[in-house]
């Protein structure tokens, strides 16, 4: 007979496995589950340390909102009290009011380039040196106007004490305006009275003057020919002469004084030209009768003593004479004192 080994039956019951098999399951469970605790921790760990993260970024977030406001808040306050002391120093003076608006347009451009600034939380830093720096240099606004509004106190007060001097000075000058309208008109009383007594003293000098002119008489004049034996002969012809002679008388003058007197001899040729020669003793002098000047022929200087005398006088150039009627003219003291004439043929 036979025997077949029966096929087991995967459906029916598990044999149960040994002690051995046992323990090695309860192990992988273990494992598992130490595995699981481990990637829980890690888990947990990341989400601490993710968390403690995020607290101090928002931490730091909020300390930098917050320094920012806070900037903000100061920069508000020292701008609007900077505004308000600038405004206090405002007063009639232009220049310091001039003075002031340009700070105060200073001022609020260093307050807009601040504000933009503190929108960024990496300028901060920067924000806050500039508005230290926009402290200072309202302190040197306000120092600026103290010592601009001293010196126009002092400049005011000056201003005040030159005006009293002026005014000082002015009421001096009136009264010394007056004093001299009152010299002046004096002065020209007395100028006028001057002149006056000048022009009489003239009139009278001109007089007088008049008056001592010494008149002379018989006046005569020829022509002469000089001869060999050097004695001259008279003559008419104008182509045999070559010498004037012109003689006169004076007469007693006892307004003149006595002394040196001069007589000027002008002789007056047919063409009513003066016979001149400067280097034989001619020359000028003013006719006091009309003021005009004329030339004179020669001159003769005689002491005279109040009398009457007999004088000559040759005028002999190097230059022959034309024929016709010459003029003989005699002056003293500027004033015609006689007359003649002759004839050349």
């Amino acid at each position: 007979m036979s025997t077949t080994n029966p096929t087991p039956n995967p459906s029916g019951p598990t044999p149960n496995p040994g002690p051995g098999k046992k323990d090695d399951g309860q192990q992988k469970l273990k494992i598992a589950a130490i595995a699981t605790i481990a990637v829980l921790a890690i888990v947990c760990i990341v989400l601490v340390i993710s968390l403690v993260n995020k607290n101090n970024a928002n931490d730091s977030l909020t300390y930098e909102l917050n320094e920012s406001e806070q900037l903000k808040a100061e920069l508000e306050k020292q701008y609007y009290e900077a505004l308000s002391e600038l405004e206090e120093m405002r007063g009639s003076n232009e220049e310091l009011n001039a003075l002031i608006e340009a700070q105060k347009a200073e001022l609020k451009e260093s307050k807009d380039r601040i504000d933009v600034l503190l929108r960024d939380s990496r300028q901060l830093a920067e924000a806050r040196k500039q508005i230290n720096g926009m402290n200072a240099k309202v302190e040197q606004y306000l120092a600026e106007i103290n010592q601009l509004r001293q010196e126009n106190e002092e400049l005011t007060e000056r201003t005040a004490a030159l005006s009293q001097e002026n005014y000082s000075l002015n009421s001096n000058l009136d009264s010394a305006r007056m004093r001299n309208m009152e010299l002046s008109s004096a002065r020209a009383a007395l100028v006028s009275e001057k002149e006056a007594v000048e022009a009489d003293r003239a009139r009278l000098a001109k007089k007088v003057n008049i008056a001592s002119v010494v008149k002379v008489t018989n006046v005569e004049a020829e022509g002469l020919k000089l001869r060999d034996n050097g004695k001259t002969t008279s003559r008419r012809s104008a182509k045999n002469v070559d010498q004037l002679k012109v003689c006169f008388n004076t007469t007693a003058n006892q307004v003149a004084e006595s002394g040196v007197e001069e007589f000027l001899i002008r002789i007056v040729n047919p063409l009513g030209e003066t016979l001149a020669v400067e280097s034989m003793g001619s020359g000028v002098f003013v006719n006091n009768a009309n003021g005009e000047q004329i030339r004179y022929t020669m001159i003769k200087e005689v002491d005279y003593d109040r009398d009457e005398q007999r004088l000559c006088l040759t005028w002999a150039p190097s230059e022959a004479f034309q024929e016709g009627n010459y003029e003989v003219e005699i002056y003293n003291k500027g004033y015609l004192a006689g007359t003649s004439s002759f004839q050349l043929r």
